[in-house]
């Protein structure tokens, strides 16, 4: 099997990550995402301290390490399905837009979480 394209850390403990990266594997049929659950991830498997890793998406390609709304496009661009918006977040103006939106939705998180189940 070859290495996948992409590593991409979350947080294991939160319900609502894990129905978000479920839902990302299964869209990851071409197998180029590696995803990392922070909850039982070896201390060396973290480019980061794990509670930075845990406060934001992060993705690496090996090369470089996002956070944010560029991890998630980065995830995005690996993915068949979603690779349209993955492009369409390689747009400086639309990257933006998305990043605010991601920094209002981790406002958000913790009540989301706890109606999770978490």
């Amino acid at each position: 099997m070859s290495t996948p394209a992409l590593t991409v850390w979350y947080d294991g403990a939160c319900p609502l990550c894990r129905r978000e990266i479920a839902l990302m594997q299964r869209l990851d049929w071409r197998w180029r995402v590696a995803f990392v659950n922070l909850s039982d991830a070896a201390p060396e498997a973290c480019p980061l301290d794990p509670a930075e890793l845990l406060a934001r998406m992060h993705a690496s390609d090996g090369q470089r390490l996002y956070d944010g709304a560029a991890a998630f496009a980065a995830l995005w661009r690996q993915l068949p399905l979603l690779w349209p918006l993955g492009q369409l977040a390689r747009v400086p103006l639309v990257l933006r837009v998305l990043e605010r939106a991601y920094v209002r939705f981790l406002r958000w998180r913790p009540r989301l979480q706890r109606w999770f189940g978490g």
